[in-house]
């Protein structure tokens, strides 16, 4: 017996009735979320209740084999919509769960948070009847599909004509709020910049239901977690991201129909305000920063997911320049080769203002479910390894598996600098990229940013370097002040045909936009003379 993130729940009270004899038994979950009674082999209706958790009914057959995983569903509003990303004019359905009526409300997340328009309050006469029903057993891979049990039809709602960062906002009459994103990207290009939302990377760090690429990735325990510092792999083992010693075919899928914990605003904060949270540093709350400063800049851009270059949908061959922010770790081989190619061999100028990105490749299945490939073994699972064999020696997942990213960006993550931030101090002030800013060889900038997971500068969180496998063109221009040689290259590149990638390899680079002005300006450089 156990809640949405698998722990497990003590003194739920279950009702068994035997579908045959009509005989009932009454038990009560143990601190291990189990339930201990002497009841025949048959077929059983299930009446579940605890309080602050939803009751439900489950109908199972009792008899030989693994223990049945039941799941209820706390009492907290939370939501998602279904697709998390559309075109304009597309039709998609919020999933929301709430034990009261709900205000639910579309707000569009540029410079301003802009209010689009009310979408209704909800509620449905009877008792609850906003609550979703938590599946049992894994959902994680096969996803919740709310709205599916009891809503003849899904509400849905259609995307604006203009595109970018859209968030739902519900609010209960009690004051609870939950906030949740949604990418729409524009029916045809409306602008030259193309920025790319990182989702497959905020799928990956989802452990709602008890897993994620972090907690659990080969599968859940046999049993709900207790205590995870004293049960979870991920704690126990000697090292960091042990449990990523697993065999690739061992890290199952991650569905995106679940809801996005990480994503949530805290606070109803401004673009401009700090960034809240410890993974939000990392996805939505803090690109939306980058979105924010584009519009101060006047600088027109269109919003797309992930998902959408790697099926084809996202036209690279209509933009001048496609942007990648902060964190764009987990990436499909189809999304490298399609960039890769768009940059080396059509032109293309990438902008790439994040740091450890494109490290590990996923696999998208059937029902459009991702598979990360993450085995590696190394001190931090992600920042190199070396193979089985000792043969070969890997700068990142994404090396094991098709090549390291460096070819395609310049530079790639080491385990140097990892979790700590620091001010950048330029190399060539020469460089066009300072034009306007003051700087000349030495001197630092970057000193504030956002970011309050790791604060102290726009090199920072996870850091990137240039290493063998960046093109051999590739120039430093900045380099972050991180201990131990850890700071992250401002680096560049030139393929040739036009095409150009310029990296900052920092994760706190966008969260320094609005706070330093070398930081904007030298952005702004780059993407005027890209555009040109």
């Amino acid at each position: 017996m156990s809640d949405e993130r698998y722990v497990a729940l003590v003194d739920v009270a279950a009702e068994w009735e035997n579908e045959t004899t009509a005989e009932i038994a009454l038990l009560r979950s143990s601190p291990r979320g189990a339930f201990y009674g002497d009841l025949p082999a048959g077929e059983y209706k299930v009446a579940l209740a605890r309080e602050g958790y939803g009751s439900k009914i489950v109908r199972l057959s009792l008899g030989d084999g693994p223990p049945y995983q039941f799941r209820l569903l706390s009492n907290r509003l939370v939501g998602y919509m279904w697709p998390k990303w559309a075109q304009a004019g597309d039709r998609a359905e919020y999933r929301v769960h709430a034990v009261e009526q709900y205000q639910l409300t579309l707000w569009r997340y540029g410079l301003k948070k802009e209010y689009v328009r009310m979408i209704a309050w909800m509620d449905e006469h009877g008792p609850e009847a906003n609550r979703q029903v938590l599946p049992d057993g894994d959902f994680t891979g096969t996803g919740l599909r709310w709205n599916s049990d009891g809503f003849p039809a899904a509400p849905v709602i259609e995307a604006p004509e203009r595109g970018g960062l859209y968030y739902l906002r519900a609010k209960g009459e009690s004051g609870e709020t939950f906030t949740f994103p949604w990418v729409v990207a524009p029916r045809t290009p409306q602008a030259k910049i193309a920025v790319l939302a990182s989702t497959n990377t905020w799928n990956a760090y989802n452990n709602y239901g008890g897993r994620s690429n972090y907690i659990n990735p080969e599968g859940l325990p046999a049993t709900p977690v207790v205590n995870a510092r004293q049960e979870l792999e991920r704690y126990q083992r000697p090292r960091p991201f042990g449990t990523w010693d697993h065999q690739d075919d061992e890290f199952l899928p991650l569905s995106f129909d679940r809801p996005e914990i990480n994503n949530h605003m805290f606070d109803d904060p401004e673009v401009t305000d700090p960034v809240q949270g410890r993974v939000q540093c990392g996805q939505t709350p803090g690109e939306w920063r980058l979105y924010g400063w584009l519009e101060r800049e006047g600088l027109a851009y269109d919003l797309w997911a992930e998902a959408q270059l790697h099926d084809g949908t996202l036209p690279l061959d209509a933009y001048k320049v496609v942007i990648l922010a902060v964190h764009p770790e987990y990436w499909t081989r189809e999304m490298y080769l399609r960039m890769k190619a768009w940059v080396f061999e059509r032109g293309g100028r990438l902008m790439y203002l994040g740091g450890n990105g494109l490290n590990c490749e996923v696999l998208f299945g059937a029902d459009g479910a991702m598979r990360c490939l993450s085995r590696l073994k190394s001190l931090h699972g992600e920042l190199g390894g070396v193979s089985d064999d000792g043969a070969v020696t890997y700068e990142s997942r994404m090396h094991r598996t098709l090549e390291s990213e460096a070819n395609l960006l310049g530079v790639v993550c080491t385990e140097t600098g990892i979790m700590t931030s620091a001010p950048y101090r330029v190399v060539d002030a020469s460089h066009w990229i300072f034009e306007g800013t003051g700087l000349r060889n030495g001197d630092l900038f970057g000193e504030q940013t956002l970011h309050e997971r790791v604060p102290g500068g726009a090199s920072g969180h996870e850091t990137d370097k240039r290493s063998a496998s960046s093109p051999a063109d590739t120039v430093l221009l900045a380099k972050g002040t991180n201990p131990d040689d850890g700071g992250a290259e401002i680096a560049m590149h030139q393929p040739g045909r036009g095409g150009a990638v310029f990296s900052v390899g920092s994760i706190t680079w966008c969260s320094a936009l609005f706070t330093d002005s070398a930081v904007s300006r030298i952005t702004r450089n780059v993407i005027d003379r890209f555009l040109s």
